[in-house]
């Protein structure tokens, strides 16, 4: 019976035996110079799944996953599945105090961690990739609502928050995308994996979708624009999940469109796709850019432009196979028309809520309110306009001012700090911060962006610190940053 037909007795993991079994001799991953099959890779999850339970791990123990895009990532995420853990990607760039509130909060029993990034994980085990062995016997967990996955969406330094994913919500994720038709991955596809495996969008849509597929993967650890285009044109990759501002630097190869000839489809997600961006690099390439809109509490997947003959400029695509969409106001009815509205959604991709006690997830019908504003067209393509949290993405990984402001006003001289996302040719957004000085003292942008560098991921970082003599307000007190943004422009 395929995994897709089973509602109970489920585990994550249970994709990759089902795939292991119809092409267990196909390639599976590529990292550098090592090659695994489907049933090379299926017997290391098993292994590392017996080292979890050697180690004294027993299912439901949250393990923290430290570690970059590599063949180890992939058999301790999927080992740890099929041990019935839960697994913590974290973001490699985490400071160690961002990443000791993460231990902290979700109380972690064990951290697997590469490299010098073993020292930013204090006050828990730490072992390094390889290091558990043994064969102690499983205790399969096969709940389908079991929990799988938490996946941080902010507050690593402040107020955690992590999102609390499934089985079924991983489950259902990947059979959505799989039911997409002729754009679906397929088992003679190469895939590009340089979208990082402790986001969502890398997790989820890139490698467990090629798990379900059986496409293979070829690991890139991180993005580098020359480097990358050569380990495309190397292995004649086929798929590229990327995000926005890869193709701009990519733009930059005089060579592009004979290194990208082997390359069927272009998708990209994890922050704004500019048209005007996606325009150049077609006309570069040859290539559509594909665009889809998701979010972590979707695991990812709301909607793409995948499937479609004809996407519509400026559309994110239409909701993905057994993905409902809805537009609403602010008591929940839903808007009419063409209007804006909040985008809510549901589906069994839905996340369960915010770690421990499922806090702010889907109401009692199911519908999740993302905090986005879009609207749907006539034909349900759906169209983003803007986010009701103050949210900046960076290089598709989400920073909350609140956040980064916490620590700006603990620098020296600052009393008052706000910040805002701007635009960036690099990283789609970056931060900008506006500090105020205290009376009397004269404020060193430089320093103060030394000190945000010790307390926060570089991504969080403000790239520019504009020293202002008040910031403005809105009636009630808070900062008024439409105002900001407006004098900005």
């Amino acid at each position: 019976m395929s995994w897709q037909t089973r509602l109970v007795n489920f585990n994550f993991a249970d994709i990759l035996r089902d795939t292991a079994q119809r092409h267990g001799e196909r390639l599976a991953l590529v990292d550098g110079d090592r090659r695994l099959t489907w049933s090379q890779l299926d017997v290391a999850v098993d292994e590392a799944a017996q080292g979890f339970s050697a180690a004294g791990l027993v299912p439901g123990y949250r393990v923290v996953l430290l570690m970059a895009n590599s063949v180890e990532f992939v058999t301790s995420y999927l080992g740890c599945l099929r041990a019935g853990l839960v697994a913590v990607p974290l973001n490699t760039g985490l400071t160690k105090a961002e990443v000791g509130t993460v231990i902290a909060h979700s109380g972690a029993r064990l951290a697997v961690a590469d490299g010098d990034l073993a020292d930013r994980a204090a006050g828990i085990r730490v072992v390094r990739p390889g290091d558990l062995t043994g064969h102690a016997p499983l205790t399969p967990q096969t709940d389908p609502e079991a929990l799988a996955v938490l996946l941080y969406t902010s507050g690593t330094s402040g107020d955690p928050r992590a999102a609390m994913l499934t089985h079924r919500a991983l489950g259902a994720n990947v059979k959505n995308l799989s039911s997409l038709g002729d754009d679906r991955m397929g088992p003679d596809d190469l895939v590009l994996a340089v979208l990082p495996m402790f986001h969502a969008f890398g997790l989820n849509a890139v490698l467990g979708w090629a798990v379900a597929s059986g496409a293979a993967l070829v690991i890139e650890r991180r993005f580098d624009s020359t480097a990358t285009i050569d380990l495309i044109r190397q292995y004649g990759v086929t798929r590229l999940p990327l995000a926005p501002p890869a193709l701009n630097a990519f733009l930059a190869r005089p060579d592009l469109k004979d290194a990208l000839k082997t390359v069927k489809v272009v998708l990209t997600g994890a922050s704004t796709l500019d048209r005007g961006l996606a325009d150049r690099f077609q006309q570069a390439t040859g290539l559509f850019v594909h665009q889809g809109y998701g979010l972590t509490e979707a695991s990812p997947g709301v909607t793409t432009t995948l499937g479609e003959e004809s996407p519509k400029p400026g559309s994110v695509g239409r909701p993905l196979p057994n993905v409902e969409i809805r537009i609403a106001d602010e008591q929940g009815d839903n808007v009419e028309g063409d209007d804006p509205g909040e985008i809510l959604i549901r589906g069994d991709n839905v996340f369960s809520g915010y770690w421990p006690d499922g806090v702010d997830g889907p109401d009692e019908d199911g519908w999740y309110r993302t905090g986005d504003v879009g609207f749907l067209d006539a034909d349900g393509d759906l169209f983003l306009v803007d986010r009701l949290r103050e949210l900046i993405i960076v290089s598709g990984f989400n920073v909350f001012p609140s956040e980064v402001e916490e620590v700006l006003v603990h620098a020296p001289g600052v009393r008052e700090a706000a910040v805002i996302g701007v635009h960036s040719d690099e990283t789609g957004e970056a931060v900008k911060a506006f500090v105020v000085p205290e009376t009397g003292t004269a404020i060193d942008p430089a320093e103060v962006r030394e000190y945000a560098g010790t307390r926060l991921a570089r991504f969080k970082c403000p790239v520019e610190i504009e020293v202002v003599d008040h910031l403005p307000h809105s009636v009630t007190g808070k900062v008024a940053k439409g105002r900001l943004r407006e004098a900005d422009r």
